[in-house]
């Protein structure tokens, strides 16, 4: 995903963090000047809905206006094998599992 919100912006006739800063606060939506350089300078890991909301009224944009697919395909985890019963019910190594010592302690489950 690419962060579009200095394009939006500068379309809305916002140049500067800080006037995006005041535009907010005008919305309702207190931002640190940090975070605001974090949101204005790169592309956030993680945004509240709340925030996104305001930004996005403030700009009279859509989040699909904001966040833009970059084109490359989105990576995906791999996933483990499944189990199947010829294999072993349980992975090597999980019936070794000892409580530690100290208060008494259930055994892990099997």
């Amino acid at each position: 995903m690419r962060w579009n919100l200095r394009m939006k912006a500068a379309e809305a006739g916002i140049w500067q963090a800080t006037q995006m800063r005041r535009r907010l606060a005008e919305a309702g939506l207190e931002i640190s000047a940090g975070k605001m350089s974090m949101l204005w300078s790169r592309t956030p890991t993680t945004i509240r809905l709340d925030d996104l909301e305001v930004l996005c009224a403030v700009l009279d944009c859509t989040p699909c206006d904001l966040l833009v697919p970059s084109g490359l395909p989105a990576a995906r985890p791999e996933q483990p094998p499944a189990r199947t019963a010829d294999r072993d019910p349980a992975p090597r190594g999980a019936r070794d599992i000892v409580p530690k010592p100290g208060r008494p302690r259930t055994a892990p489950p099997l």
